[in-house]
């Protein structure tokens, strides 16, 4: 049995280890299914996007994962154009969009949007970004792309570093990392450091370090993931400014690093880090993006079949 079929994916706290580690089997079997194959695993079904928030990303690697497995997208990408103008109400427009698709991804900037549209939605609805709260399917790929690229978890020392306060892809992924047996640092300015409402939850499951300094950790890490400043979510301006560029990975950082260590980054990167650091061996951003369209490729064909794939 397919315990993933219509399932709603709201929050990566839903999700035990065995189901991760079943997410990764999945999407280990995307990746060697051959091109004509992967397209019979969603042949005729329709995904519905709704993003009340810019993505680039996020909604293209959904729409992308969709079409390898043959499926189809709509949705609506610039809310300026959409209903929503005239005053239709997120519950009627999930309601909308919900009739036309097999599964609907939201992104939407008030905290518990995507679990209010679950419960609106007579399909499976997947969080693609709720507020400052969550963004599982980021997580699940930023955990692929861990596995992948240093064939385990468990034993690592991974250190987050950037805005942790208002970085949702950050809360996912620590929800996520209590699932296994990882030494976690956090590095940020003290103004971004994790949110307290949110540590008591996590510290259940996950020890961390919390610091200032990415150069008391540098040499010691195996993943360091790293955040942009998340200037949109900031109240004020002038408190964005003074923590703008707080880190910045270069080749310099680079060189105290392990040899075999990886460099993470959801995406977008603005400043943080160089691109000087791209062609690296270490660098591993671009390819985490493109697993992410893999991963959301496997959620999508456990979700919309009863019998898996």
């Amino acid at each position: 049995m397919n315990e993933f079929y219509q399932k709603d994916i709201i929050s990566i706290k839903d999700f035990s280890k065995d189901q991760l580690e079943k997410i990764f089997e999945s999407t280990d079997k995307i990746i060697s299914l051959n091109p004509i194959d992967r397209r019979e695993i969603c042949k005729g079904k329709t995904l519905g996007y709704l993003f009340y928030e810019p993505s680039t990303r996020t909604r293209l690697s959904f729409e992308a994962a969709m079409a390898s497995i043959g499926g189809n997208s709509l949705g609506i990408s610039d809310i300026t154009s959409s209903s929503t103008q005239k005053g239709e109400s997120l519950a009627d427009t999930v309601r909308i969009i919900s009739i036309y698709s097999d599964a609907m991804v939201l992104r939407h900037p008030l905290d518990g949007s995507s679990r209010f549209a679950a419960e609106v939605s007579d399909k499976p609805v997947i969080n693609a970004g709720s507020g400052t709260e969550e963004h599982p399917t980021q997580a699940i790929q930023d955990l692929y792309t861990i596995k992948k690229e240093k064939r385990k978890i468990d034993g690592l020392k991974i250190g987050i570093v950037g805005d942790l306060k208002y970085g949702r892809t950050v809360y996912s992924l620590l929800h996520g990392l209590g699932n296994y047996d990882v030494d976690v640092r956090l590095i940020s300015p003290e103004s971004l450091r994790i949110r307290s409402d949110s540590t008591y939850e996590i510290k259940k499951k996950l020890d961390y370090t919390e610091s200032t300094n990415i150069e008391d950790h540098i040499d010691d890490l195996d993943v360091l993931y790293v955040t942009r400043i998340q200037k949109e979510r900031f109240p004020d301006e002038e408190e964005y400014l003074k923590v703008k560029g707080s880190y910045v990975v270069g080749l310099d950082l680079l060189q105290q690093m392990k040899d075999d260590s990886i460099i993470l980054h959801p995406l977008p990167r603005i400043d943080e880090i160089s691109t000087d650091i791209d062609k690296t061996k270490n660098a591993k951003y671009f390819q985490q993006a493109e697993y992410g369209k893999y991963t959301r490729a496997a959620l999508l064909g456990l979700t919309l079949n009863e019998n898996g794939f």
